[in-house]
């Protein structure tokens, strides 16, 4: 009571103090410490009361750090014990956290990330409103001092500027573009399984972690074609990147602390070293492919091609020419290829051929699909189009084990979400792991490998049509979403035509997330040649 007098004070008469004699310096000292105390303390305190009283439940509200330590604690437990063979039920292990806030507060609850209250709704009507931002009021989360380190592109971007970069981006993903980089993907991963073939032992067959083997696979695509380039020359790139996404994870726990981005801690000055590199690399590269196409060359059918040629015919609203991005925006965007184009791809994979294994009655019915459109031959684009089976199967993959498990969406204004008004600034998380997990929404199977249940397509798979959001929903689903099904498709052909897979002796079934959902100990795979 005593610090909130004092607060109150300060707030309404400032002035007043300099008559007893405070100093100017210490007043200033003063008025920042009401304010980061309001921040931290009452402001906190005066939004849980508010959730409350509209019927919210949710976690009490602990200074400074929120939630933040337990959840963290929380997943370090869960982490530590892998699950059976099999096993599908991996909420409790991946989000133990939401899932015992949930099981404890109900589907519509909150939580604290430091001071900011932190919404979760898995109504996926409510869901549908959310991401679809059918009312206007929601926009990404905000921590610029942590986004620029890693890639501050279309992703992380709102309003206007969004709008602008998606339409200037959007042409690189039209189909007939995505048809013209079908045969990239399918060099990329002929390599592949030559190399694994080149491996098979005179039983004809081999052990090996696919999870690194098919990072390289999606980074060497992502090379190909988003600069033309090959895996090993953009190496460099996709190393920085992959360590700089580790980093951010560990940094995003401690963002809730004011000023922690501007330590000088061995986390935050390697951060800065990578970016530094990374945007060096980009910068030369696209200075290089500027001057080409200035200079005559033909535009490259790659997606920095697409991208630099949509950028120089964009123009504003008089209809003059105009640079829609600067160069700067260029790089981030590219900095976005690199992590969403590798990660998404990279982890559908890898579980698609982590659950094949487990349930080898969908691999046999996968290929005998696969054997059935293409024989021995490379699958061309008008046979990827028709194939069900493999299609039911990545879809079961995207719903059990989703690359992104979360979205976030924070209120710029305040609004009523349902039967509930949120303040300015609360986070709405939007669990996409549990929704894809609930029993209510898919059944009691919910936990079963069954792509059959998408057999009619992806709206009558559930009992709510917007209950399955691998990708998202809305005008912010993922732009990349037909490039990583199409390359996965492409992939799975090729093993399928040549290896059969089963699990090896040393998996261990241990999925986590680290930027997405990764096995934490590799996929061990014994592969055997058809």
């Amino acid at each position: 009571m005593v610090l909130g007098a004092l607060f109150a004070a300060v707030a309404s008469a400032p002035r007043s103090l300099l008559l007893y004699g405070v100093p100017a310096a210490g007043l200033v000292l003063l008025w920042q410490g009401g304010r980061l105390l309001n921040k931290l303390w009452w402001q906190p305190r005066r939004l849980e009361r508010a959730l409350r009283a509209q019927g919210l439940s949710g976690t009490p509200y602990r200074f400074l750090t929120g939630d933040v330590m337990e959840f963290g604690r929380l997943n370090k437990e869960a982490w530590a014990r892998p699950l059976p063979l099999g096993c599908h039920d991996i909420v409790p292990r991946i989000t133990p956290f939401l899932y015992n806030n949930v099981r404890e507060h109900g589907k519509i609850c909150f939580s604290w990330f430091g001071p900011v209250p932190n919404v979760t709704i898995t109504d996926p009507a409510l869901v549908k409103d959310v991401l679809s931002n059918k009312f206007g009021h929601f926009d990404k989360p905000q921590f610029p001092a942590l986004t620029k380190l890693l890639a501050d592109g279309l992703t992380s971007h709102d309003g206007e500027k969004w709008a602008k970069h998606r339409r200037i981006l959007n042409p690189a993903f039209h189909l007939e573009k995505l048809k013209l980089m079908l045969p990239a993907f399918a060099a990329c991963c002929e390599e592949l399984v030559d190399k694994w073939a080149g491996f098979l032992g005179s039983d004809g067959s081999y052990e090996l972690d696919v999870w690194p083997e098919l990072q390289a696979l999606t980074g060497d695509v992502i090379s190909r074609t988003a600069f033309g380039s090959s895996y090993h020359e953009g190496r460099r790139l996709f190393e920085l990147q992959s360590e700089q996404a580790e980093r951010f994870v560990g940094a995003v726990q401690k963002i809730v602390i004011p000023g922690y981005m501007n330590l000088p801690t061995k986390n935050n000055r390697r951060m800065r070293q990578i970016q530094k590199e990374v945007n060096s690399i980009l910068r030369d590269l696209i200075g290089k492919r500027m001057q080409a196409m200035e200079e005559g060359e033909p535009t490259r059918d790659d997606l920095l091609g697409l991208l630099l040629e949509s950028n120089m015919r964009d123009t504003d609203e008089n209809g003059q020419s105009s640079l829609g991005m600067t160069i700067e925006d260029v790089i981030e965007e590219c900095k976005v290829f690199y992590l969403a184009g590798m990660e998404t791809t990279s982890v559908l994979m890898t579980w698609t051929m982590v659950l094949l294994s487990m349930h080898r009655e969908w691999q046999d019915r996968a290929r005998e699909e696969v054997i059935g459109l293409f024989g021995r031959t490379k699958p061309e684009y008008e046979g990827l189009s028709r194939l069900k089976t493999v299609n039911m199967i990545l879809y079961e993959v995207l719903r059990l084990y989703p690359p992104a498990i979360v979205f976030s969406r924070r209120t710029y204004k305040e609004m009523k979400i349902g039967n509930v008004t949120y303040p300015a600034g609360a986070f709405i998380e939007i669990p996409i792991l549990f929704i894809h997990h609930d029993p209510d929404t898919w059944g009691n199977d919910v936990h079963d490998f069954k792509p059959e249940r998408f057999a009619e397509g992806i709206s009558k798979a559930s009992k709510e049509p917007g209950a399955f959001l691998p990708f998202g929903w809305g005008p912010r689903i993922c732009i990349g979403q037909n490039f990583a099904l199409l390359e996965a498709k492409m992939a799975m052909c090729l093993m399928l035509q040549r290896f059969e897979f089963e699990l090896a002796p040393s998996y261990t079934h241990a999925p986590h997330t680290v930027m997405t959902l990764r096995p934490m100990h590799g996929a061990q795979i014994k592969l055997s040649a058809i």
